[in-house]
């Protein structure tokens, strides 16, 4: 039992400094917290097979990623690997919405929307290691 209640503090604390870490970095990156927030209420619904919110909101998410692209990118994290990560986002999302606008399967889009889920996550875990 004591052992249970030390896992399960120890898997709370990391998760409380985890998303510590994270809101700080979306605090001093404003345009990419504007980006997740899209990509948070688009990508898990797809998670359950739900593409209707993508599909309504991915002209939404391409605007986030240029303005995201077209901004400076905050000091701390201005990085060579972060600035092409950032370019990589703005490019897939683009290439999402050509997908979406052709009507492709939803395979096609889901597989889009994973690779693009997975390079925000590469920016936010390249912040990370600069905090």
């Amino acid at each position: 039992m004591k052992k249970n209640i030390a896992f399960l503090s120890l898997v709370f604390s990391l998760f409380f400094i985890q998303n510590q870490q994270a809101q700080s970095i979306f605090e001093k990156w404003p345009e990419l917290d504007d980006f997740h927030k899209v990509m948070q209420e688009t990508y898990h619904p797809s998670e359950e097979g739900d593409l209707d919110p993508i599909k309504g909101r991915i002209d939404e998410m391409v605007l986030k990623a240029h303005t995201l692209k077209n901004n400076s990118v905050p000091d701390e994290f201005n990085t060579p690997e972060i600035v092409a990560a950032e370019e990589n986002l703005y490019k897939g999302s683009l290439e999402l919405q050509k997908l979406i606008e052709q009507d492709s399967d939803d395979e096609a889009i889901t597989a889009s929307l994973e690779s693009l889920h997975d390079v925000f996550h590469d920016i936010v875990g390249l912040c990370k290691d600069k905090e």
